[in-house]
């Protein structure tokens, strides 16, 4: 068996070390031949540095840095596209996923194409918990195929994992594309650890862009809701109108409020408004992709710094 395991790194020096030690202890155990690809995501912090010794010293191991930060699943899939092996394991870089666990995952690679590393209890805080949860209803709404209890701990077909390379959107979502490639998935129940240094890089408001990104990218759902409001509306408006004439007719209103028709404007310009901002969302998506934008970029790899590029 050959594997290679993907880490997207952000601001994780003091996790490094320790991770790639567990991690070469556990492939040494259950596979004949590995690699290791560390993606530093520009976290402004010692990593790369440390990547480069780690690399230096194992020649399993290779490291590429972002130009800029381009985030979790933009590291994921360059380090898959970059891989070889004929099974992909993606881990968090913070420890949070015990190495340990990649065997349990190994046993189920005879009948599965991706398998899940599923956490029995998380450890995070209530709101990142509920913040979590809410997004995964709104994605699995969004994606009804995507396995509910995703995480980022997988263990994937390689050449399945490599095919995730073809996908160009402006807002990657692994879970989302692996969901679209097979239904040959299984879960297996782990325990989450504890982070051992610092604190997650998703807070609330980058979690909230994250999902109206990944529903807006992977679901035409708002546009429909924005057509059943602006129906409905209209039939509120009719209604309304239909109202006034028949009020006039038998004098039952002899003078138009103020408030009323104020209240009637405002309604209707914030449906109009919140329509238009839907649309707004897909049109810019549409730009984004047909700009030509690169999903990341290379700034530099191990190889180029050993030699002294």
């Amino acid at each position: 068996m050959y594997i290679s395991v993907v880490i997207p790194v952000y601001r994780s020096q003091k996790t490094l070390e320790k991770l790639y030690d567990k991690l070469v202890v556990v492939l040494s155990e259950v596979c004949d031949n590995f690699e290791i690809i560390f993606v530093e995501d520009n976290g402004g912090d010692n990593s790369w540095k440390i990547i480069n010794e780690i690399a230096s010293k194992d020649s399993r191991v290779s490291g590429i840095k972002f130009s800029k930060n381009f985030g979790q699943h933009a590291a994921t899939l360059c380090g898959i596209s970059k891989s070889s092996g004929k099974w992909v394991i993606t881990i968090d870089d913070d420890l949070e996923q015990d190495p340990e666990d990649i065997k349990l995952l190994i046993k189920e690679s005879d009948s599965y194409d991706l398998i899940y590393g599923i956490l029995e209890e998380r450890t995070h805080s209530f709101w990142r918990n509920f913040t979590s949860e809410m997004a995964r209803k709104v994605f699995k709404l969004a994606i009804p195929n995507l396995n509910y209890n995703y995480t980022s701990f997988r263990m994937i077909d390689g050449e399945l994992a490599r095919s995730l390379a073809k996908f160009e959107s402006p807002y990657p979502f692994v879970d989302g594309y692996l969901s679209w490639l097979t239904n040959n998935y299984t879960t297996v129940k782990l325990k989450h650890g504890f982070r051992v240094d610092g604190k997650s890089n998703y807070s609330i408001i980058k979690l909230i862009k994250h999902t109206i990104n990944i529903f807006t990218t992977f679901s035409i759902i708002p546009l429909r809701i924005s057509i059943w409001i602006g129906l409905l509306t209209s039939i509120l408006g009719i209604t309304g109108l239909i109202y006034v004439i028949i009020s006039r007719l038998f004098s039952w209103v002899t003078l138009s409020g103020y408030a009323s028709i104020m209240a009637t404007i405002l309604f209707f310009g914030g449906v109009q408004m919140f329509t238009l901002g839907v649309i707004g969302e897909y049109l810019g998506r549409i730009n984004y992709k047909t700009s030509g934008k690169p999903l990341f970029l290379i700034g530099d790899s191990t190889g180029d710094s050993h030699s002294g590029k």
